[in-house]
């Protein structure tokens, strides 16, 4: 996956937000990158914010989901379940283990973006609570 060049390359130190690293693209990748950011808002409301792996994430008991620009696509990373739970759904999508690649070219699945986030919010509160009864 080839990442976008964003002019930020010059400067070592990433992105301190999320807001910071969506204004790195280009405006119509950034109005992309703030439009599954609002899915993942909703899906997600308790969810906290953060730059991870240099890429946008969403903390809920641990990671729950990230987003990153690259040159032809949106990649969004669910983790390995959050890619297996909904194969038959993610079909037109090119996949890997734990990642999803939205083209730039097609409108963004929100609903299905939306079930997945709270998938994986269910499976965070479910591994938090067995690490909690231990």
């Amino acid at each position: 996956m080839e990442r976008i060049k964003t002019g930020m390359e010059k400067n070592l130190a990433a992105p301190e937000s999320i807001d910071a690293y969506i204004a790195g693209f280009p405006p119509e990748i950034q109005a992309v990158m703030e439009d599954i950011r609002k899915t993942i808002r909703k899906a997600a409301p308790a969810a906290t914010e953060k730059i991870s792996w240099g890429m946008a994430t969403f903390f809920y008991h641990g990671n729950l989901v990230h987003f990153a620009g690259n040159k032809n696509h949106l990649g969004f990373y669910p983790g390995a379940n959050g890619v297996a739970n909904f194969m038959e759904e993610l079909k037109e999508y090119q996949t890997s283990k734990g990642a999803i690649q939205f083209p730039y070219k097609k409108p963004l699945p929100h609903e299905l973006i939306f079930r997945i986030v709270a998938f994986r919010m269910a499976e965070n509160e479910a591994q938090a609570k067995g690490k909690n009864k231990k």
